[in-house]
Protein backbone atom coordinates (compact mmCIF):
# COMPACT_ATOMS: atom_id res chain seq x y z
CA UNK A 1 0.00 0.00 0.00
CA UNK A 2 2.66 2.08 -0.81
CA UNK A 3 4.36 2.36 3.10
CA UNK A 4 0.56 2.75 4.22
CA UNK A 5 0.27 6.56 2.71
CA UNK A 6 -2.33 8.67 0.47
CA UNK A 7 -3.30 11.79 0.25
CA UNK A 8 -5.82 13.33 2.42
CA UNK A 9 -7.35 16.19 4.57
CA UNK A 10 -5.60 17.11 7.99
CA UNK A 11 -7.88 19.45 10.25
CA UNK A 12 -7.12 22.00 12.38
CA UNK A 13 -7.07 19.35 15.15
CA UNK A 14 -4.66 16.47 13.83
CA UNK A 15 -7.41 14.26 12.00
CA UNK A 16 -7.54 12.85 8.88
CA UNK A 17 -9.72 12.81 6.64
CA UNK A 18 -10.93 11.14 2.85
CA UNK A 19 -13.49 13.34 1.54
CA UNK A 20 -14.17 17.49 1.91
CA UNK A 21 -17.59 17.92 2.08
CA UNK A 22 -19.47 21.48 3.40
CA UNK A 23 -22.20 20.28 5.38
CA UNK A 24 -25.32 21.80 5.87
CA UNK A 25 -27.07 20.53 9.43
CA UNK A 26 -30.50 20.88 10.39
CA UNK A 27 -30.77 21.03 14.72
CA UNK A 28 -34.45 19.77 14.22
CA UNK A 29 -36.74 18.28 11.60
CA UNK A 30 -38.49 22.01 10.69
CA UNK A 31 -35.46 23.22 9.32
CA UNK A 32 -34.75 20.80 6.76
CA UNK A 33 -36.66 23.11 4.50
CA UNK A 34 -34.21 25.70 5.03
CA UNK A 35 -31.43 23.55 4.40
CA UNK A 36 -32.50 22.09 1.20
CA UNK A 37 -33.28 25.52 -0.42
CA UNK A 38 -29.53 26.75 0.57
CA UNK A 39 -28.19 23.21 -1.16
CA UNK A 40 -30.01 24.23 -4.47
CA UNK A 41 -28.94 27.13 -4.13
CA UNK A 42 -25.01 26.53 -3.39
CA UNK A 43 -23.63 23.59 -5.44
CA UNK A 44 -20.94 21.99 -3.36
CA UNK A 45 -22.70 21.35 -0.29
CA UNK A 46 -24.65 18.57 1.08
CA UNK A 47 -27.82 18.96 3.13
CA UNK A 48 -28.60 16.53 5.64
CA UNK A 49 -32.19 16.08 6.65
CA UNK A 50 -33.13 14.05 9.29
CA UNK A 51 -36.71 14.09 11.25
CA UNK A 52 -35.30 14.62 14.79
CA UNK A 53 -34.69 17.08 17.19
CA UNK A 54 -37.81 17.99 18.71
CA UNK A 55 -38.80 17.47 22.57
CA UNK A 56 -36.10 14.76 22.81
CA UNK A 57 -35.00 14.89 26.41
CA UNK A 58 -32.79 12.39 29.11
CA UNK A 59 -29.98 10.25 27.23
CA UNK A 60 -32.17 10.29 24.32
CA UNK A 61 -31.22 14.06 24.04
CA UNK A 62 -27.70 13.80 24.98
CA UNK A 63 -27.21 11.07 22.23
CA UNK A 64 -28.88 13.09 19.58
CA UNK A 65 -26.39 15.75 20.56
CA UNK A 66 -23.35 13.47 20.50
CA UNK A 67 -24.76 12.48 16.50
CA UNK A 68 -25.57 15.98 15.08
CA UNK A 69 -22.00 17.05 16.93
CA UNK A 70 -20.11 14.16 15.76
CA UNK A 71 -21.21 14.40 11.88
CA UNK A 72 -20.35 18.16 11.78
CA UNK A 73 -16.89 17.33 13.52
CA UNK A 74 -16.37 14.35 11.08
CA UNK A 75 -12.63 14.46 9.54
CA UNK A 76 -14.35 14.44 6.27
CA UNK A 77 -16.15 17.75 6.78
CA UNK A 78 -14.32 20.99 5.75
CA UNK A 79 -16.84 23.18 7.45
CA UNK A 80 -21.00 23.28 8.78
CA UNK A 81 -23.88 25.21 8.33
CA UNK A 82 -25.85 24.84 11.52
CA UNK A 83 -29.37 25.56 11.24
CA UNK A 84 -32.61 25.54 13.24
CA UNK A 85 -35.78 26.53 15.40
CA UNK A 86 -33.95 26.28 19.11
CA UNK A 87 -31.17 28.76 19.88
CA UNK A 88 -29.45 27.05 22.46
CA UNK A 89 -29.74 23.37 21.17
CA UNK A 90 -27.86 25.22 17.43
CA UNK A 91 -25.31 26.62 19.74
CA UNK A 92 -24.42 23.30 21.75
CA UNK A 93 -24.35 21.56 18.36
CA UNK A 94 -22.27 24.43 16.62
CA UNK A 95 -19.88 25.09 19.53
CA UNK A 96 -19.16 21.35 19.61
CA UNK A 97 -18.09 21.16 15.78
CA UNK A 98 -16.05 24.69 16.19
CA UNK A 99 -13.69 22.94 18.57
CA UNK A 100 -12.69 20.86 16.68
CA UNK A 101 -11.08 24.03 14.48
CA UNK A 102 -13.46 24.16 11.29
CA UNK A 103 -15.52 26.97 10.01
CA UNK A 104 -19.04 26.70 11.35
CA UNK A 105 -22.15 29.29 10.70
CA UNK A 106 -24.81 29.38 12.77
CA UNK A 107 -28.40 30.53 11.54
CA UNK A 108 -31.89 30.35 13.83
CA UNK A 109 -34.90 30.29 11.90
CA UNK A 110 -37.08 32.16 14.96
CA UNK A 111 -37.85 35.29 14.17
CA UNK A 112 -36.15 35.25 10.37
CA UNK A 113 -38.47 33.19 8.89
CA UNK A 114 -37.47 30.85 5.84
CA UNK A 115 -36.45 33.41 3.08
CA UNK A 116 -34.32 35.70 5.08
CA UNK A 117 -32.49 32.24 6.94
CA UNK A 118 -31.87 31.03 3.45
CA UNK A 119 -29.89 34.27 2.03
CA UNK A 120 -28.03 34.30 5.41
CA UNK A 121 -27.01 30.53 5.03
CA UNK A 122 -26.61 30.61 1.57
CA UNK A 123 -24.01 33.46 1.12
CA UNK A 124 -22.10 31.86 3.95
CA UNK A 125 -22.11 28.58 2.52
CA UNK A 126 -20.95 29.93 -0.30
CA UNK A 127 -18.12 30.90 1.72
CA UNK A 128 -17.50 27.98 2.70
CA UNK A 129 -17.08 26.28 -0.63
CA UNK A 130 -14.87 28.69 -1.47
CA UNK A 131 -12.81 27.90 1.23
CA UNK A 132 -12.91 23.95 1.29
CA UNK A 133 -12.09 23.99 -2.60
CA UNK A 134 -8.59 25.55 -1.65
CA UNK A 135 -7.74 22.79 0.82
CA UNK A 136 -4.52 20.98 0.18
CA UNK A 137 -4.21 17.63 0.39
CA UNK A 138 -1.33 16.10 2.79
CA UNK A 139 0.79 12.51 2.62
CA UNK A 140 -1.00 10.85 6.02
CA UNK A 141 -0.23 7.63 6.82
CA UNK A 142 -3.12 4.51 7.34
CA UNK A 143 -2.58 4.90 11.10
CA UNK A 144 -3.86 8.30 11.12
CA UNK A 145 -7.35 7.46 9.60
CA UNK A 146 -10.59 6.34 11.36
CA UNK A 147 -12.52 2.89 9.67
CA UNK A 148 -15.64 0.91 10.27
CA UNK A 149 -16.96 -2.41 9.52
CA UNK A 150 -20.76 -3.32 8.80
CA UNK A 151 -21.98 -6.35 7.05
CA UNK A 152 -25.39 -5.66 5.43
CA UNK A 153 -28.29 -8.33 3.94
CA UNK A 154 -26.36 -11.30 4.96
CA UNK A 155 -26.02 -14.74 3.23
CA UNK A 156 -23.75 -17.71 3.46
CA UNK A 157 -21.38 -15.99 0.99
CA UNK A 158 -20.64 -13.51 3.65
CA UNK A 159 -19.50 -16.04 6.28
CA UNK A 160 -17.72 -17.85 3.58
CA UNK A 161 -16.11 -15.00 1.81
CA UNK A 162 -16.98 -11.17 2.10
CA UNK A 163 -16.72 -10.90 6.14
CA UNK A 164 -13.42 -13.12 5.87
CA UNK A 165 -12.01 -10.64 3.52
CA UNK A 166 -12.54 -7.67 5.73
CA UNK A 167 -11.07 -10.01 8.61
CA UNK A 168 -7.71 -10.11 7.24
CA UNK A 169 -8.34 -6.26 6.13
CA UNK A 170 -8.97 -5.12 9.56
CA UNK A 171 -6.12 -7.58 10.96
CA UNK A 172 -3.80 -5.52 8.67
CA UNK A 173 -4.84 -1.56 9.16
CA UNK A 174 -4.49 -2.78 12.67
CA UNK A 175 -0.92 -3.86 12.32
CA UNK A 176 -0.34 -0.36 10.36
CA UNK A 177 -1.48 1.69 13.42
CA UNK A 178 -4.99 2.42 12.58
CA UNK A 179 -8.26 2.48 14.28
CA UNK A 180 -11.25 0.17 13.51
CA UNK A 181 -14.95 0.37 14.77
CA UNK A 182 -17.35 -2.43 14.60
CA UNK A 183 -21.05 -2.91 16.34
CA UNK A 184 -24.17 -4.46 15.66
CA UNK A 185 -25.69 -5.73 19.27
CA UNK A 186 -28.39 -7.82 18.55
CA UNK A 187 -26.05 -9.38 16.33
CA UNK A 188 -23.71 -11.03 18.51
CA UNK A 189 -26.38 -13.09 20.19
CA UNK A 190 -24.53 -16.62 20.42
CA UNK A 191 -20.89 -15.28 19.57
CA UNK A 192 -21.54 -12.51 22.28
CA UNK A 193 -18.68 -14.48 24.39
CA UNK A 194 -16.18 -14.78 21.74
CA UNK A 195 -16.27 -10.90 21.54
CA UNK A 196 -15.79 -10.49 25.89
CA UNK A 197 -13.02 -12.55 25.35
CA UNK A 198 -10.77 -10.53 23.24
CA UNK A 199 -11.08 -7.65 25.04
CA UNK A 200 -8.08 -6.39 26.57
CA UNK A 201 -8.87 -4.61 30.09
CA UNK A 202 -11.61 -6.52 31.95
CA UNK A 203 -13.20 -2.94 33.11
CA UNK A 204 -13.84 -2.64 29.09
CA UNK A 205 -14.85 -5.99 29.04
CA UNK A 206 -17.37 -5.56 32.19
CA UNK A 207 -18.71 -2.56 30.02
CA UNK A 208 -19.27 -4.67 26.81
CA UNK A 209 -21.41 -6.80 29.12
CA UNK A 210 -23.22 -4.02 30.15
CA UNK A 211 -23.94 -3.10 27.04
CA UNK A 212 -24.84 -6.05 25.13
CA UNK A 213 -27.13 -7.42 28.44
CA UNK A 214 -28.75 -4.16 28.26
CA UNK A 215 -29.83 -4.35 25.07
CA UNK A 216 -30.35 -8.14 24.71
CA UNK A 217 -32.75 -7.29 27.90
CA UNK A 218 -34.79 -4.33 26.21
CA UNK A 219 -35.42 -7.44 23.19
CA UNK A 220 -36.50 -9.82 25.60
CA UNK A 221 -38.81 -7.59 27.44
CA UNK A 222 -41.07 -7.01 24.13
CA UNK A 223 -42.25 -10.76 24.14
CA UNK A 224 -41.82 -10.60 20.43
CA UNK A 225 -40.90 -12.78 18.09
CA UNK A 226 -37.84 -11.23 16.64
CA UNK A 227 -37.75 -14.00 13.22
CA UNK A 228 -38.00 -12.17 10.01
CA UNK A 229 -36.10 -9.02 11.85
CA UNK A 230 -33.07 -11.20 13.21
CA UNK A 231 -32.19 -13.20 10.72
CA UNK A 232 -33.98 -10.65 8.73
CA UNK A 233 -36.18 -12.55 5.56
CA UNK A 234 -33.05 -12.25 3.07
CA UNK A 235 -30.90 -13.44 5.98
CA UNK A 236 -33.38 -16.60 6.12
CA UNK A 237 -33.74 -16.94 2.17
CA UNK A 238 -30.09 -16.22 1.69
CA UNK A 239 -29.22 -19.51 4.24
CA UNK A 240 -29.07 -18.14 7.73
CA UNK A 241 -31.79 -19.20 9.68
CA UNK A 242 -30.62 -18.90 13.45
CA UNK A 243 -29.00 -15.75 14.99
CA UNK A 244 -25.95 -17.64 15.70
CA UNK A 245 -25.35 -18.28 12.58
CA UNK A 246 -25.66 -14.47 11.45
CA UNK A 247 -23.59 -14.04 15.00
CA UNK A 248 -20.57 -16.31 13.89
CA UNK A 249 -20.32 -14.61 10.50
CA UNK A 250 -20.43 -11.11 12.00
CA UNK A 251 -17.46 -12.00 14.36
CA UNK A 252 -15.70 -12.96 10.83
CA UNK A 253 -15.49 -9.50 10.04
CA UNK A 254 -13.02 -8.46 12.44
CA UNK A 255 -10.46 -11.66 11.88
CA UNK A 256 -8.18 -13.03 15.18
CA UNK A 257 -8.23 -9.09 16.20
CA UNK A 258 -8.17 -8.27 19.86
CA UNK A 259 -10.38 -5.47 21.01
CA UNK A 260 -9.79 -2.15 23.05
CA UNK A 261 -12.75 -1.56 24.43
CA UNK A 262 -16.58 -0.90 24.12
CA UNK A 263 -17.93 2.26 23.40
CA UNK A 264 -21.43 4.12 23.91
CA UNK A 265 -23.15 4.68 20.12
CA UNK A 266 -21.87 7.58 18.75
CA UNK A 267 -18.58 7.94 20.79
CA UNK A 268 -15.30 8.50 19.44
CA UNK A 269 -12.87 5.70 20.11
CA UNK A 270 -10.33 7.17 23.03
CA UNK A 271 -7.29 5.89 21.49
CA UNK A 272 -6.34 3.78 18.41
CA UNK A 273 -7.04 -0.15 17.82
CA UNK A 274 -10.29 -1.96 17.14
CA UNK A 275 -13.19 -0.93 19.07
CA UNK A 276 -16.72 -1.95 19.84
CA UNK A 277 -19.62 0.15 19.64
CA UNK A 278 -23.06 -0.60 20.91
CA UNK A 279 -25.69 0.01 17.80
CA UNK A 280 -28.65 -1.74 16.40
CA UNK A 281 -27.98 -3.87 12.92
CA UNK A 282 -30.09 -1.28 10.88
CA UNK A 283 -27.74 -0.02 7.96
CA UNK A 284 -28.30 3.35 7.40
CA UNK A 285 -28.25 3.78 11.56
CA UNK A 286 -25.32 2.21 12.44
CA UNK A 287 -23.76 4.16 9.16
CA UNK A 288 -25.07 7.29 11.30
CA UNK A 289 -23.45 6.38 14.59
CA UNK A 290 -19.83 5.23 12.84
CA UNK A 291 -19.63 8.71 10.95
CA UNK A 292 -20.52 10.43 14.23
CA UNK A 293 -17.67 8.38 16.36
CA UNK A 294 -15.52 10.26 13.37
CA UNK A 295 -15.37 6.69 10.94
CA UNK A 296 -13.73 8.19 7.37
CA UNK A 297 -14.50 5.37 5.57
CA UNK A 298 -16.85 1.95 6.03
CA UNK A 299 -16.14 -1.58 4.83
CA UNK A 300 -20.07 -2.91 3.89
CA UNK A 301 -19.89 -6.63 3.39
CA UNK A 302 -22.96 -7.76 1.68
CA UNK A 303 -24.49 -11.10 0.21
CA UNK A 304 -27.79 -10.36 -1.40
CA UNK A 305 -27.14 -6.55 -1.97
CA UNK A 306 -27.51 -3.50 0.05
CA UNK A 307 -28.28 -0.09 -1.73
CA UNK A 308 -26.93 1.92 1.77
CA UNK A 309 -24.79 4.68 1.55
CA UNK A 310 -23.81 7.54 4.23
CA UNK A 311 -23.48 11.23 2.98
CA UNK A 312 -20.20 11.86 4.78
CA UNK A 313 -17.72 8.64 4.38
CA UNK A 314 -17.58 5.98 0.97
CA UNK A 315 -18.46 3.18 1.90
CA UNK A 316 -16.87 0.26 -0.20
CA UNK A 317 -19.65 -2.66 -0.64
CA UNK A 318 -18.34 -6.36 -1.49
CA UNK A 319 -19.68 -9.32 -2.16
CA UNK A 320 -18.87 -13.21 -3.08
CA UNK A 321 -22.42 -14.10 -4.36
CA UNK A 322 -22.15 -13.70 -8.22
CA UNK A 323 -25.89 -13.55 -8.19
CA UNK A 324 -25.79 -10.24 -6.77
CA UNK A 325 -22.56 -9.00 -8.73
CA UNK A 326 -24.63 -9.63 -12.17
CA UNK A 327 -28.24 -8.15 -10.64
CA UNK A 328 -26.69 -5.53 -8.36
CA UNK A 329 -23.27 -4.42 -10.44
CA UNK A 330 -24.03 -0.37 -10.09
CA UNK A 331 -24.07 -0.97 -5.82
CA UNK A 332 -20.75 -3.35 -5.91
CA UNK A 333 -17.84 -1.83 -5.51
CA UNK A 334 -15.56 -5.10 -5.52
CA UNK A 335 -16.43 -8.70 -6.88
CA UNK A 336 -14.57 -11.50 -4.98
CA UNK A 337 -17.15 -14.07 -6.54
CA UNK A 338 -13.70 -15.68 -7.61
CA UNK A 339 -13.28 -17.07 -4.59
CA UNK A 340 -15.82 -19.59 -4.70
CA UNK A 341 -14.72 -20.61 -8.08
CA UNK A 342 -11.51 -21.33 -6.73
CA UNK A 343 -9.56 -18.75 -8.42
CA UNK A 344 -8.75 -16.66 -5.98
CA UNK A 345 -8.09 -17.51 -1.90
CA UNK A 346 -9.16 -15.55 0.82
CA UNK A 347 -5.78 -13.86 1.21
CA UNK A 348 -5.98 -12.99 -2.50
CA UNK A 349 -9.56 -11.14 -1.80
CA UNK A 350 -7.97 -9.37 1.24
CA UNK A 351 -5.29 -7.81 -1.02
CA UNK A 352 -7.86 -7.52 -3.17
CA UNK A 353 -9.89 -5.21 -0.83
CA UNK A 354 -6.66 -3.47 0.19
CA UNK A 355 -5.94 -2.30 -3.18
CA UNK A 356 -9.47 -0.97 -2.83
CA UNK A 357 -8.98 0.73 -0.16
CA UNK A 358 -5.72 2.49 -1.19
CA UNK A 359 -7.52 3.86 -4.27
CA UNK A 360 -11.10 5.16 -2.24
CA UNK A 361 -8.93 7.07 0.42
CA UNK A 362 -6.81 8.30 -2.82
CA UNK A 363 -9.85 10.18 -4.25
CA UNK A 364 -11.95 6.99 -5.92
CA UNK A 365 -15.52 7.16 -5.58
CA UNK A 366 -17.51 4.50 -4.33
CA UNK A 367 -21.20 3.15 -6.10
CA UNK A 368 -22.72 4.90 -2.89
CA UNK A 369 -21.19 8.07 -3.82
CA UNK A 370 -21.88 8.36 -7.35
CA UNK A 371 -25.41 6.95 -6.78
CA UNK A 372 -26.06 9.66 -4.72
CA UNK A 373 -27.06 7.62 -1.47
CA UNK A 374 -26.77 9.79 1.38
CA UNK A 375 -29.30 7.33 3.86
CA UNK A 376 -28.54 9.71 7.42
CA UNK A 377 -30.77 8.18 10.00
CA UNK A 378 -29.72 9.44 13.69
CA UNK A 379 -30.93 7.07 16.46
CA UNK A 380 -33.92 7.72 18.82
CA UNK A 381 -33.76 5.91 22.01
CA UNK A 382 -37.23 6.42 23.04
CA UNK A 383 -40.69 8.70 22.31
CA UNK A 384 -40.51 12.44 22.68
CA UNK A 385 -41.64 14.59 25.66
Amino acid sequence: MDGYTFQGYRRANGTVGLRNHVVLLPVDGLSNRVARNVSHLIGGTLDLKHAYGDLQFGRDLELFFRIMTGIGSNPNVAAAVVIGMEPDWLDRIASGIEATGKPVARFVIGQSGDLATTEKAARKAQEFVYHASEIKTQTVSLADIVLSTKCSESDTTNGMVSNPTVGKVVERVLAAGSTVIFGETSELTGAEHMIADRIKRQDQKDRFWRLYNDYAGFIKNQEAHLLGSQPTQSNIHGGLSTIEEKAFGNVAKIGLAFIEGALESADPPPGKGLWFMDTSSAAAEVLTLFAAAGSVLCLVPTGQGNIIGSPVMPVIKLTANPQTVKTMTEHIDLDLSGVLRREISVDQAGDLLMDMLRRVAGGRLTASEVLKHHEFVPVKLFRSA
